[in-house]
């Protein structure tokens, strides 16, 4: 007869590596998904334009952007984190960045 260390560590080994197999099935299936975002961002209304003091340009417009992120979510996504970024060129400038500051209040998700 086996004496009760003998069979809690049998016990706890087989849990041990049925957990192991487990991780690594959960791990493998999540890379075999592809997702496929895609947005449209459409400028509806630019309601004022200045130039600041110190060189530096101020914009205020209304946007309006959908987009379609359902493929993002799969059973291990816990959270999506999206933001917007423009690029443009200007005379003075090859290459211009801005990440616009989007109040919490004025996004409307559905």
């Amino acid at each position: 007869m086996h004496s009760f260390g003998y069979r809690s560590n049998a016990l706890l080994t087989f849990a041990i590596t049925i957990l192991a197999v487990m991780c690594a099935i959960a791990s493998l299936s999540d890379n075999f998904t592809s997702p496929h975002p895609s947005s449209k961002v459409q400028v509806l209304n630019i309601n004022w334009f200045r130039n600041k003091p110190d060189g530096d340009d101020e914009v205020s417009m209304t946007m309006n952007i959908s987009a379609d992120l359902q493929s993002l979510f799969t059973w291990n996504t816990k959270q999506v984190f999206v933001f917007l970024a423009a690029e443009y060129e200007t005379p003075q400038n090859s290459l211009n960045q801005v990440i616009p500051y989007v109040p919490t209040n004025d996004i409307l998700l559905k």
